[in-house]
C-alpha cells in the first residue's frame, strides 16, 4: 500500500513476503520431535528421559537428535517396561539443563512437528521455564490433530500414531522409544501432506489449519482474493448477477478473504456462500473503525443473504416513559421527539420486556394503555388490589405523589439504577431462602436485562448529546489514527501521515468529515447513528491510549450509573457486542 510520500509501506512488503500465497510446503524446514518421559504431567513433577528429533525439508532428511537424559528420579517400573528406558542407562545421561539448549539450537528456525503436540511441547516449554529460558516462537503441527481430519476408519482403526505408521507404511516402526518414535512421524507427516495435497493443500497455513469440510472446489476460488489491499477494509462477496451475498471486515482484507478459500473457514453457510460467489470487491477503509462502521452501514442498507447479524438494525425496542399528566411505561420501536425518555435500544423485545417488568416491579405507576385526563374516573383494575399500581384511575393517589414516584424513576433511568437493583436483589434473596430457585432466576433475568439497558442508554446518550468528538490513538501498527464523531455518528476517519504536521491534518480532516445534522430537541440515546455503530465508536473511545483532541459538549458518564453494577448483574454479552 502506498504511503503518503508515495513510497511502499515496508510493513506490508514484508506481510506480502509470506502472506501473498502462504509458504510453501516444499520450503518449510520441519524439526519432528518425540519424547520418552516418566510420567503424563511435567506440572505434576514428571522427567524426560529421552528426547529424538529429525529435521526434514521437501521430504529430505537433514539431521537428526537424539540423547538420553538423566531424570534425576526414579523411573517407575510400567514406565521402564513401555520403553525399555531403565535407571542404568540413564545414570550417566546429560541432564534436562544441557539437553534443552542443544535441542533448541538443532530446532532453531523449523517449525515443529509432533504426534499428540500438546504433550511434547508442554514439557519442552515447561522446562524452558523451569531454567529461565525463553521459548522461541515455534510454530506447531500437529499430526495427530491433522489425522483425525483426513484419516477415516477404512485408512486406520484410529490415529495412534503406531495405526498411523502401518496406514502409511513407515519405514520406522513405533517402540517408545524417542528417535525412532520421532522417525515414523516423519512418515505419517509426508503421507497425511501427500493426501491434503490432493485436495489442494500447499501452504503451511493450509495445512495447519486444513479441515475436510472445506472442499476443493472452494480451495479453487482463491484467485478471488487477488488483487485485494493488505490493509483495513470492507469486502463483500457478490454472485453472477452483482447481488452482494456477505459483507465482512478485516484490518487486513486480502489475507481474510483467502481464508475463506481455504481451510480456515469451515462454517457450513459460509461454504455454501463461497460456492455462490464469483467476485470479491473491497472499500479500502483509514482505520479498522471505520472499516466495521462501514460494514455495519452496508450490512443495513443491502441486507445480504448469509449476513446473520445487524441486517435489521431497524428492529429495535425501546422501554419510554412518557411525558403525560399520568405518565406510564411502553414498549415502543422509535424514538421520536416528544420529550419522553427512552431507555434502550434492546435487541430483542423479549429483553424489553424483563426489564420492564422489572421497572413495573419497582415502580407501581399505571400499566394500563391510553392516555388519563388529569381527573380521570375509571375503575380501579386487579393490579391496584394486588398492591402494584397506585391507580390514579379511580382517584386513589394525587398528583403530586404520582409525580413523585415518576420523578423516581426517571432517576432511575437516566442516573441512577439503585432502587431497581436493590428492590430486586431484596425480593431474589426471599425467594432463593424459600428455595423458589426458579422464580428467583426469573427476577435475576429481568433486574440483567435493565441494568444492561440503563448502562448502554447512559453510555450511548453521552456521546450523542455532543456536537462533536475529535480523538486519536496509536494503533497497533504504530501509526496514530484519527476519529471524528458527530452526535455519535462516524463522520471521518484518517491516518495522520509521517511527517505530517498533526493539527493541520486533523483540522482538515474535521473540515472534511460528513455534516451529521443536530437532533432537535433530545429524543434519544441513538439519533443520527444506529445503536451498534455508536457502540463501535464508544468501544474504541473508551480503549487505553486515547488522547481526546475536540469535546464540543459535555462527554460524561453519572458516576452512579448503571455501568457499576454490570459486573456483578450481567452475564451474557449485549445484543450489539456480541461476536
Amino acid at each position: 500500500m502506498p504511503t503518503p510520500t508515495g513510497r511502499a509501506d515496508p510493513r506490508w512488503e514484508a506481510q506480502r513476503s509470506f502472506d501473498e500465497l502462504g509458504r510453501s510446503l516444499a520450503g518449510i524446514t520441519f524439526c519432528v520431535v518425540d519424547l520418552e518421559t516418566t510420567g503424563g504431567s511435567a506440572q505434576a513433577g514428571s522427567r524426560i528421559t529421552e528426547v529424538g528429533a529429525v529435521k526434514v525439508r521437501g521430504g529430505e532428511v537433514l539431521g537428526e537428535f537424539q540423547t538420553l537424559v538423566n531424570p534425576h528420579t526414579e523411573i517407575p517400573a510400567f514406565i521402564a517396561v513401555l520403553t525399555g528406558i531403565s535407571n542404568s542407562m540413564v545414570s550417566d545421561a546429560p541432564p534436562i539443563e544441557s539437553v534443552l539448549p542443544a535441542f533448541l539450537e538443532f530446532a532453531a528456525g523449523c517449525v515443529l512437528v509432533a504426534h499428540n503436540a500438546p504433550f511434547d511441547v508442554g514439557f519442552l516449554k515447561h522446562f524452558a521455564a523451569e531454567q529461565g529460558r525463553p521459548w522461541p516462537a515455534f510454530e506447531v503441527v500437529d499430526t495427530a490433530v491433522l489425522a483425525r481430519r483426513v484419516i477415516t476408519r477404512e485408512d486406520a482403526p484410529n490415529c495412534k500414531l503406531s495405526s498411523l505408521a502401518k496406514a502409511f507404511r513407515s519405514t520406522t516402526t513405533p517402540n517408545h522409544r524417542a528417535l525412532s518414535d520421532a522417525r515414523a512421524t516423519v512418515d505419517v507427516l509426508h503421507g497425511l501432506m501427500e493426501r491434503v495435497g490432493a485436495l489442494g493443500v500447499q501452504t503451511l497455513e493450509e495445512l495447519q489449519t486444513f479441515s475436510s469440510r472445506v472442499t476443493s472446489s472452494q480451495r479453487r476460488k482463491r484467485h478471488l482474493a487477488d488483487g485485494l489491499p493488505h490493509s483495513p477494509g470492507v469486502y463483500l462477496f457478490k454472485d453472477d448477477a452483482d447481488r452482494i451475498l456477505y459483507v465482512g471486515t478485516s484490518r487486513d482484507v486480502r489475507t481474510r478473504v483467502r481464508s475463506y478459500f481455504t481451510a480456515s473457514e469451515t462454517r457450513s453457510r459460509m461454504g455454501e456462500m463461497v460456492r455462490l460467489a464469483s467476485h470479491v470487491t473491497a472499500i479500502e477503509c483509514a482505520t479498522p473503525l471505520e472499516a466495521e462502521v462501514r460494514e455495519l452501514r452496508l450490512i443495513a442498507q443491502h441486507k445480504p443473504s448469509y449476513n446473520r447479524r445487524s441486517r435489521h438494525p431497524e428492529k429495535v425496542t425501546f422501554v419510554k416513559l412518557t411525558r403525560e399528566p399520568w405518565p406510564r411505561l411502553s414498549l415502543v420501536t422509535r424514538v421520536l421527539d416528544d420529550e419522553a425518555d427512552y431507555l434502550g435500544p434492546f435487541g430483542s423485545r423479549g429483553a424489553a420486556e424483563r426489564c420492564l417488568a422489572a421497572l413495573h416491579d419497582t415502580f407501581p405507576v399505571r400499566q394500563c394503555s391510553g392516555r388519563l385526563a388529569r381527573r380521570p374516573s375509571r375503575t380501579a383494575c386487579v393490579l391496584a388490589e394486588m398492591g402494584r399500581c397506585l391507580s390514579p384511575c379511580d382517584g386513589s393517589v394525587d398528583e403530586h405523589t404520582y409525580a413523585a414516584v415518576v420523578r423516581r424513576l426517571r432517576e432511575t433511568l437516566l442516573q441512577r439504577p439503585d432502587d431497581v437493583v436493590e428492590a430486586v436483589n431484596a425480593k431474589m434473596a426471599a425467594l432463593a431462602a424459600e428455595e423458589r430457585f426458579e422464580e428467583a432466576g426469573v427476577h435475576r433475568d429481568r433486574l440483567a436485562a435493565f441494568v444492561r439497558a440503563a448502562a448502554r442508554t447512559q453510555r450511548l446518550t453521552s456521546l450523542t448529546h455532543c456536537p462533536q468528538v475529535v480523538a486519536t490513538r496509536r494503533e497497533d501498527d504504530g501509526r496514530w489514527a484519527v476519529h471524528v464523531v458527530r452526535y455519535g455518528r462516524l463522520a471521518a476517519a484518517g491516518v495522520i501521515p509521517a511527517g505530517a504536521d498533526a493539527h493541520s491534518y486533523v483540522a482538515q480532516l474535521c473540515a472534511g468529515a460528513e455534516t451529521v445534522l443536530a437532533p432537535s430537541g433530545t429524543p434519544g440515546p441513538t439519533p443520527a447513528a444506529t445503536a451498534a455503530e455508536t457502540e463501535r465508536v464508544l468501544r474504541w473511545l473508551e480503549a487505553p491510549g486515547l488522547r481526546l483532541v475536540d469535546v464540543d459538549g459535555e462527554w460524561t458518564c453519572p458516576v452512579s450509573g448503571a455501568t457499576r453494577h454490570l459486573a456483578r448483574h450481567v452475564v451474557e454479552p449485549a445484543p450489539f457486542e456480541r461476536g
